[in-house]
């Protein structure tokens, strides 16, 4: 998900600070094209935690079925003795 930076007001902010016009604008779009790219927001973090969960629950439900399968195996072999 793209998440919008205000470099205006960055840049801004950095100017009233007393960093030059130059600085301040190199800054804000050095902030925008490096730093903002690796930004994560809450959507991006629920959308993996969902897709984890899911992953976890598929391999829970297999793991529970192999074992409810070896158990029935288990208990009809000692009923055939």
């Amino acid at each position: 998900m793209a998440f919008a930076m205000d470099t205006l007001g960055y840049s801004k902010h950095l100017r009233e600070a007393g960093i030059s016009i130059e600085q301040a604008e190199a800054h804000a779009e050095a902030a925008r094209e490096f730093i903002m790219t690796e930004v994560v927001t809450k959507a991006d973090l629920t959308l993996a935690l969902d897709h984890l969960s899911l992953q976890l629950t598929v391999r829970l439900a297999s793991v529970m079925g192999g074992m409810l399968a070896l158990a029935i195996a288990i208990l009809a072999t000692i009923i055939k003795l």
